[in-house]
């Protein structure tokens, strides 16, 4: 068969430019109301039959069955056998990647995770206390491939935050265990692993049955069924984000060989149909460059084909005025990755206000940064750059506010208390503050 990648062409000078745009972004995070009514049923299920439903449901969507819940469930011993099984390259290659994304959160938490506290001059303290949550639970995707590197992006932060317990749920269609995945596991700190999956697994986490404890928050990405799980069960536990399908955006001024791009693009577009995949770029003759290199590569891809439809019905090679333009359409798109292929990158970076993650420079791959350089892979998708950010250490603590009033500082912000209890007519709160007062 003679695929063809047929992404939009279009130009910031044409009079449909807005139109044109606004067609080719468009994607609803609505799910289907089929979806949506059969995952309500099964969390209603799971929470009413627990392990039971569970188990049906393993049975009926991945080929896996089992006498009991607890046969599926993970040993530590099986996933230090699975990493011990692996060959060098690929035991050498997760343990320097999970190294380094450890590190990187290491130094997230530093910066951003600690308790503080500071002391007025009439002796009031005020501050935060930073503490981890309790459990976790963490979705791995595993139906058409496996995704060791979710394992360790969900899990290394999780770890390093101090979370004592990490619950990992990984589908295993026929029961076919991926050892990267497990091996994942054991040296990203799982407590505890089920091979269950899909809004099942989701339910098992959120409600907690016999066999699955009941976690405080669930990450990590999957399919429409999971996504609707995850938005049905938040209130009952936290959840990460609502993820959507991939996106990358290239800003590129053509001084990047047009191939590089070009593979950069099916990076994302080979994820999914409906991944999304952008070049802007000021040179016409760049961006007629990236589409014949396009055209010259895509037949070598194994999943050309995924590729290929997700191009023509949602990729776009956009001809802007100028980079500053380019950098201004990147804010409204908010993407999930923002490649900028530039020979001077930090020339354009204080430009760019939304995106999840920002790759500096040609050889800043989009795909080191889902493996292995450190930065967390789960990033916000759908334009939600625009409020919210990548999964990290803070996702997995919470604070708490501390106050410690002195004698002294009671008798000003009693004071104060006071005026204004009384004016919202809380008698209550406002003799509280009073009885403190001395006189």
């Amino acid at each position: 068969m003679n695929l063809v990648a047929t992404p939009a062409h279009l130009s910031t000078v044409s009079s449909t430019f807005e139109q044109d745009f606004s067609q080719r972004l468009h994607w609803s995070m609505e799910q289907d109301a089929a979806i949506e009514e059969r995952v309500a049923a099964i969390l209603a299920d799971v929470q009413q039959r627990g392990d039971a439903a569970v188990l049906e449901y393993t049975a009926r969507f991945d080929g896996l069955n089992a006498p009991d819940l607890a046969a599926l469930e993970l040993t530590q011993a099986e996933l230090q056998a699975a990493f011990d099984s692996l060959p060098e390259g690929q035991k050498t290659a997760l343990t320097e990647a999970a190294a380094r994304v450890r590190s990187y959160h290491e130094a997230q938490k530093q910066a951003t995770g600690q308790s503080w506290s500071y002391r007025d001059a009439d002796g009031t303290l005020l501050g935060q206390k930073v503490t981890p949550l309790d459990r976790v639970g963490i979705y791995v995707p595993g139906g058409k491939a496996a995704y060791p590197s979710s394992v360790l992006m969900n899990a290394i932060p999780a770890q390093v935050a101090g979370v004592a317990e990490i619950i990992m749920v990984v589908p295993t269609p026929k029961g076919e265990k991926n050892p990267l995945v497990l091996a994942a596991a054991y040296i990203a700190g799982v407590t505890r692993g089920f091979t269950i999956g899909g809004a099942q697994a989701v339910a098992a986490l959120a409600y907690g049955t016999a066999t699955v404890p009941k976690v405080d928050k669930i990450t990590g990405p999957g399919n429409a069924y999971v996504a609707s799980a995850k938005k049905r069960v938040f209130g009952h536990v936290g959840i990460d984000m609502i993820a959507g399908p991939s996106e990358i955006l290239v800003l590129a001024d053509g001084t990047t060989p047009a191939e590089w791009v070009a593979m950069d693009l099916f990076s994302q577009a080979e994820h999914d149909e409906l991944a999304q995949s952008i070049l802007l770029c000021p040179d016409a003759d760049y961006i007629a460059a990236v589409q014949r290199a396009i055209d010259r590569l895509l037949p070598e891809m194994p999943r050309a084909a995924i590729i290929a439809k997700s191009l023509s019905d949602r990729g776009a090679l956009i001809h802007t005025r100028s980079m500053e333009e380019a950098c201004a359409i990147s804010n409204r798109i908010a993407p999930e990755h923002l490649e900028v292929s530039s020979r001077d990158p930090h020339r354009w970076e204080p430009l760019l206000k939304h995106a999840g993650a920002i790759f500096l420079g040609a050889y800043t791959s989009e795909s080191l940064g889902d493996y292995c350089a450190g930065p967390n892979h789960v990033l916000p998708t759908s334009g939600t750059a625009r409020f919210s950010s990548p999964l990290g250490v803070y996702d997995f603590q919470k604070r708490s506010s501390l106050i410690e009033v002195s004698e002294q500082g009671a008798q000003t912000l009693g004071r104060i208390a006071s005026v204004l209890a009384h004016g919202e007519g809380l008698q209550g709160h406002a003799w509280a503050a009073e009885m403190r007062l001395k006189g």
